[in-house]
């Protein structure tokens, strides 16, 4: 009996967790010191951000330009530098879980659309 409680609760709380981390990343506006990843291309080699994720399970955003990366090319680093980087980004701060946005150069019009899973 006490089994099956305790696994419940453990459940109850695990999932008000993950859905408390998700709101803290659904509108980065409200936490710049969040985690978000992007690639070394972006932070050593002024890259443009071309891609930007919000994924669905977790919440994460990942933001990127043009470039093929390998594992080891990926960062992380905080919402607030990438916002420093490329404030055209704020744009985006209210899109949804699993969206992307992509545009074709660093002035472009950014384009919204679910991700489609392969």
């Amino acid at each position: 009996m006490y089994n099956g409680l305790i696994k419940n609760y453990h459940l109850t709380v695990s999932t008000k967790l993950i859905n408390l981390f998700k709101d803290l990343n659904n509108n980065f506006l409200q936490n710049p010191n969040m985690a978000v990843i992007t690639t070394r291309y972006v932070l050593d080699e002024n890259s443009p951000i071309l891609y930007v994720f919000h994924y669905e399970d977790d919440g994460f955003w990942q933001f990127s330009g043009d470039e093929d990366c390998e594992d080891s090319d990926y960062r992380i680093v905080s919402m607030e530098e990438m916002v420093n980087i490329d404030d055209s980004i704020l744009e985006l701060a209210d899109m949804p879980f699993g969206y992307c946005a992509k545009r074709i150069g660093k002035k472009a019009k950014w384009v919204t659309e679910p991700i489609k899973h392969r």
